[in-house]
């Protein structure tokens, strides 16, 4: 699993699968507005790009890969 949680952030690590959409979601749900932790982030499926396009959630760290970290900040209206 590419997530790691404690009381009030989430941190993503490597792959984002399919697998983690609804741990993701739930997490967010539990924690409007919680911080969001990229940097290690490498690849999301889809279903976790919905999730985060759905719950806006504060990014505090985005993919340190800047191709990632551009497409993602386009695809969720945060660009720089």
């Amino acid at each position: 699993m590419g997530i790691e949680t404690n009381a009030d952030t989430l941190r993503v690590s490597d792959i984002l699968g399919v697998e983690d959409a609804e741990t993701l979601l739930d997490w967010l749900l539990k924690h409007p507005g919680g911080p969001v932790n990229l940097a290690a982030c490498t690849h999301l499926h889809a279903a976790n790009l919905q999730v985060l396009m759905a719950t806006r959630p504060h990014i505090t760290t985005w993919p340190d890969d800047p191709m990632l970290a551009d497409w993602l900040r386009h695809a969720l209206n945060q660009e720089e």
